[in-house]
């Protein structure tokens, strides 16, 4: 199992910058991480830094609070995989849904998938921490039924990121239709072990490197 190859590396800090994601990428070039992950407005610059590569670039949409108007999201999306982002991320309408005002959930994931085309990869994030255990069973179906190709925990800016119980959850919602992205507090090398035994595919973490050397560490002894 290639560990590097499951993690999202992710700075999405207000402050990050130049140097902080010049040095985002590096990282990912040095460990061959899956993607670097940041915020849209520095998609055009990742994209140069990592050409060649191998490392793909993830952005975000709607992010972090998935309150955008529709349209704003779809557009920043298709900006971003203009600009030649890979991923994007999008932070579902948490309110709609919890609202039961379903068609709004879906006509927006609906809309982004549009806009990314079939080659783009489109995860969803549905904020586990806010909803109820029919909540996320009704956000989960909708996000197959809409053609994603991820639905994610968590943004790691709410009360809490993934847990063991939420994997495994969705893992066994998606039912091998889709797959799963844990992130939001995933900070050392056990975690990532525990949040793939629940049914992970993906990791979203800021401590990409961190959980590299604890592995290597760990092998070595």
């Amino acid at each position: 199992m290639d560990i590097a190859r499951m993690i999202d590396h992710t700075i999405l800090k207000t402050e990050a910058s130049v140097a902080q994601i010049e040095k985002l990428c590096n990282e990912g070039k040095e460990y061959g991480f899956c993607s670097i992950c940041v915020n849209p407005v520095w998609v055009g610059y990742c994209v140069k830094t990592l050409k060649g590569s191998g490392v793909r670039v993830c952005t975000v949409s709607g992010f972090p609070l998935g309150a955008n108007k529709k349209d704003v999201k779809i557009r920043e999306a298709e900006i971003a995989c203009q600009e030649g982002a890979d991923e994007v991320d999008m932070v579902m309408n948490i309110g709609a849904l919890k609202c039961g005002d379903l068609k709004s959930v879906e006509d927006e994931i609906k809309g982004i998938r549009k806009a990314l085309g079939e080659k783009k990869v489109l995860k969803v994030i549905i904020e586990t921490c806010l909803l109820t255990g029919e909540e996320k069973i009704t956000a989960t179906g909708l996000i197959v039924d809409c053609g994603a190709d991820f639905v994610k925990t968590s943004t790691g800016f709410n009360v809490r990121g993934a847990t063991y119980e939420d994997v495994k959850l969705l893992k066994e919602l998606v039912n091998g239709k889709m797959k799963v992205k844990a992130s939001g507090g995933i900070r050392d090398y056990q975690t990532v072990l525990r949040m793939i035994e629940a049914g992970a595919d993906r990791i979203g973490t800021s401590s990409g490197v961190k959980i590299m050397e604890e592995m290597k560490r760990l092998i070595q002894s």
